[in-house]
């Protein structure tokens, strides 16, 4: 069982966290417009995967804007932000906020991915939640980065996840 932390707190999560080599085969979620993405929708491309709690909090906020901004310099690769906050959430920080090189995920019809990779909270405060990580598949989706936050009140490191690029 993977764990983290919230504000000091242990936090455990279901499921095993994906380490370096591990392959990520099954990702779906609902995109703004409400349609269905998979990673098959970006085959022959690596792919940073930008997950968090709620895009309503300052940190995971912080965190899509980050990666939008550094996923316009990268070749051949697509940030997915990912989230169990609804579409319309996503949507709307996306449209106030001028995101555009990023796509978002919404993991509400589909919590199987966040269970089984280790990334839903099953205790403390934001129980239900996604816990805040990424990770980073190459072009045959076998991970080549992956970092569990230590503390959700903490950003990922975004210099060692693009370093792998």
């Amino acid at each position: 069982m993977a764990e983290t932390k919230l504000a000091g707190n242990p936090v455990n999560l279901s499921g095993e966290f994906p380490g370096k080599k591990s392959s990520i085969n099954e990702l779906t979620a609902v995109k703004q417009d409400l349609s269905v993405i998979s990673l098959d929708d970006f085959k022959g491309k690596r792919k940073i995967l930008n997950i968090f709690p709620s895009i309503d909090t300052d940190i995971c906020a912080t965190s899509v804007r980050t990666f939008n901004k550094k996923a316009s310099e990268l070749k051949n690769t697509q940030v997915i932000c990912l989230s169990f906050d609804l579409p319309f959430a996503l949507k709307r920080f996306c449209g106030a906020e001028g995101i555009k090189d990023v796509v978002t995920g919404s993991l509400f019809r589909n919590p199987e991915f966040a269970a089984t990779h280790g990334l839903l909270m099953i205790d403390g405060p934001l129980k239900g939640l996604a816990a805040r990580a990424v990770i980073v598949l190459d072009e045959n989706n076998t991970v080549i980065h992956a970092q569990m936050v230590d503390d959700i009140k903490n950003e990922p490191d975004y210099s060692a996840a693009l370093a792998v690029l």
